[in-house]
């Protein structure tokens, strides 16, 4: 470490202790360790995103003139370096980053050959078979390992080089690998399709510092998938009106708008999109990606084959005991329209009486001998549905075999393996988006009865689409909506406010719900405020753990959204000890006992695939086998390899549409002005309300309160209403060039 006057740069080298903090913009706090006696170094700035403990750094910064923050060195460069030290290299192979070594191993290397380890594990590598602890088949792995860290130096050289951070080359490096710099150089687009996490902003910064010109095709079309792109992941829309397409294209890319119209002509030449017409509804042209074209088209496809099925259940009388309490007159309706109507729908608000009408439907259907089938898109609801009606049930993707294609979603399951029971029962329909949806109607085989179960005021699936809200649109498919709030929930707080949010009417303290009202221009400790509510004033007074209680954010991004509210959370709920196993994850410490949630389908995980959405509590960080077990709700277990964590997130805090199909004995909601206009939704904070059992807190301004309740939602761009509204045939599916993995940069 080298010494410097007040105000000048200063350089030390030495290897990361500690992470002490990292903010959502990358900004980093951490500790390096000098020597074996060393004096330790607080180190400070965005350009250490994704450092992790073990990593030699050399650092240049200054040292603030402010007394306050003089023990804190503000890193202006980092560059990593093979450590040189005993210390150095003991904390290195110790960290997980080199497959193969953990801190056991790590010790007993270097205890063997000390300074000269990182020589032997280069060049002569079977020496370390002389460690008690490795054999022929650890010494591969790690060999494996060491020249996967090789080549991440290199590749980070270069991307650094333009203008890539280390944790985004570290991301780049492990979906792309040897590959990661030719595909930066020549197609850095390629990036937005093949790198979890990479958008068109940072490719086209790529792209502009490796000289790809920017009036190049392969940016006009990058962005027109991206502005598509953005409209199914934060609207859910399956099309944009072609104009409406362009104009936002024009507005990212800054060129001739004849230039992303011939970007245009190109994807649909490509098969990447498919541009429909539909004079009768609109004058402009509709453009989907081809795939999500595809999965709607069959989706209608699927359900008038239903609707046209001769019925096969099972009619013969048996003797039903009678209803406690009985059925009402639309309950009983419902009921009968699920034994006769091979498709049809049940919807309903909170205390209306779905969850009793579907348990008589299963006992009429078990009584009369019909096979049933219950499901849910998500394990907790699943287990609801199955204690309500004394049968298994499981998850909808479960139910369909579901194993995911990551690039075009499709090819999921055997379109022959189809479900055989007499009547299928969806329960929580109202998460189910165009390609889950697509996948269970096709699964079912006809004759089978599918009744499918949900409230259509909350928000509609986190992927495209609206199903359930469109279904209930088309005249031929029979429904019935209960409307009855019946006795034991009519005087329920969390019931009756939610009825009055559909309504439009702002809700009411009382016991089962408090609003904590902040003044409108405080909004710096609201976080804080949430955090601690959550985790030590709602257990205190309610006799409760912080385990029951959720906290569910408009959205994700912000002081007051899931992630930052989860990591804060975290500190509280599971802070950093020296017994407790941790593991640095680019910016994410993950330890023994966090609760955590999938962000990505994974088919390959568990007994039957991993889905997004799903609960889980991490169970062990095995430092040798660089990996992380978990336990999910659903009774799975799964493993996530370390290179895989970006996929896994921290679910002290989750945003409400990652709620649905949960509940929860107590939640908490942030609800600021801050909170986009687009998130202040009444359908979202009518959904929060009904996840909680006992209690909902609501903490925030009465303004955003009356934004979200004055803020209808935008109805999402489908044609799946039309596509069975319409006389004869659906288009065809559009022909695509082998298997979605075709590159339109």
């Amino acid at each position: 470490m080298s010494s410097a006057p007040e105000g000048s740069d200063e350089v030390v080298e030495g290897v990361v202790d500690r992470v002490i903090h990292v903010g959502p913009d990358g900004h980093t706090v951490a500790v390096l360790s000098t020597g074996e006696s060393g004096e330790p170094v607080k180190v400070a700035g965005t350009v250490l995103a994704g450092l992790r403990p073990g990593e030699t750094l050399r650092v240049t910064g200054r040292r603030p003139s402010t007394a306050r923050h003089a023990d804190t060195l503000r890193v202006l460069t980092c560059e990593r370096v093979l450590p040189a030290t005993v210390h150095a290299i003991r904390a290195y192979l110790g960290s997980g980053m080199i497959k193969g070594i953990g801190p056991t191993i790590a010790q007993a290397i270097v205890d063997r050959f000390g300074a000269e380890t990182l020589t032997v594990i280069d060049t002569t590598p079977e020496l370390l078979l002389g460690v008690s602890l490795i054999g022929r088949k650890r010494l591969a792995t790690i060999v494996e390992g060491w020249a996967e860290q090789r080549e991440i130096r290199e590749v980070m050289v270069f991307l650094q080089g333009v203008g890539v951070t280390p944790g985004l080359a570290v991301r780049i490096h492990r979906h792309l690998g040897a590959e990661a710099r030719q595909i930066v150089e020549q197609h850095p687009y390629q990036l937005i399709e093949r790198v979890h996490g990479i958008g068109f902003r940072i490719a086209d910064k790529i792209a502009v510092a490796v000289g790809i010109p920017e009036r190049s095709g392969a940016r006009m079309r990058a962005a027109l998938l991206h502005v598509l792109d953005e409209a199914r992941g934060k609207g859910g829309h399956c099309y944009l009106p072609r104009e409406e397409l362009l104009a936002a294209a024009v507005a990212l890319v800054r060129q001739d708008p004849e230039l992303v119209r011939d970007g245009l002509d190109e994807l649909r030449e490509m098969g990447s999109v498919v541009v429909e017409r539909t004079p009768a509804l609109f004058a402009d042209e509709l453009v989907f990606p081809a795939w999500l074209h595809r999965r709607e088209s069959t989706l209608a496809e699927n359900v008038r084959r239903l609707l046209a099925a001769p019925s096969q259940l099972p009619r013969r009388a048996g003797a039903v005991a009678e209803e406690d309490p009985p059925l009402g007159e639309r309950q009983a309706e419902a009921v009968e329209m699920a034994l006769t109507e091979t498709l049809s729908i049940l919807t309903g608000g909170p205390g209306s009486g779905k969850s009793h009408t579907v348990a008589a439907l299963v006992r009429r259907a078990k009584a009369a001998g019909a096979t049933v089938a219950l499901a849910a898109p998500t394990g907790r609801a699943a287990k609801r549905l199955s204690e309500l009606t004394g049968l298994r049930a499981t998850t909808v993707h479960r139910l369909v075999h579901h194993r995911d294609n990551p690039v075009d979603d499709g090819g999921l399951f055997d379109p022959n393996d189809g479900l055989s029971s007499d009547l299928v029962v969806v329960d929580e329909a109202s998460m189910l988006d165009v390609l889950i949806a697509e996948r269970l109607l096709r699964a079912i085989p006809e004759g089978s009865h599918l009744l499918l179960v949900g409230d259509v005021d909350q928000l509609p699936s986190v992927g495209p689409g609206a199903v359930l809200h469109d279904l209930l649109g088309v005249a031929d498919i029979p429904s019935t909506r209960l409307d009855t709030i019946y006795r034991q929930d009519a005087d329920s707080g969390i019931v009756s406010n939610a009825n009055r949010v559909v309504h439009g009417r702002p809700p009411v303290n009382g016991p089962q719900f408090w609003f904590h009202d902040l003044d409108a221009d405080k909004t710096a400790d609201v976080a804080e405020l949430v955090v601690d509510i959550a985790t030590r004033r709602l257990p205190a007074k309610q006799g409760c753990t912080p385990a029951d209680v959720q906290i569910l954010c408009p959205g994700k991004a912000r002081a007051t959204g899931a992630t930052s509210l989860s990591r804060l959370a975290q500190d509280h709920r599971n802070p950093a000890r020296d017994t407790t196993p941790e593991h640095w994850a680019d910016d994410r410490p993950f330890r023994v006992g966090d609760k955590v949630m999938p962000t990505r389908n994974d088919p390959t995980k568990g007994d039957y695939g991993v889905f997004n959405g799903a609960t889980a509590t991490i169970t062990a960080i095995n430092k040798d086998d660089q990996n992380i077990e978990i336990a999910l709700d659903d009774g799975q277990t799964a493993t996530y390899d370390f290179d895989e964590l970006e996929t896994l997130a921290h679910a002290y805090a989750i945003t409400v549409h990652r709620s649905q199909g949960s509940e929860y004995p107590y939640v908490v909601i942030p609800l600021t002005n801050d909170t986009p206009h687009l998130l202040l939704q009444r359908n979202l904070l009518y959904t929060a309300i009904t996840r909680a059992r006992k209690l909902v807190v609501i903490v925030g301004h009465r303004g955003a309160l009356f934004r979200a309740l004055d803020n209808r939602p935008r109805r999402r761009n489908t044609l799946l209403t039309h596509r069975l509204s319409a006389i004869g045939p659906s288009p065809a599916p559009p022909t695509r060039t082998a298997d979605g993995q075709q590159f339109a940069f």
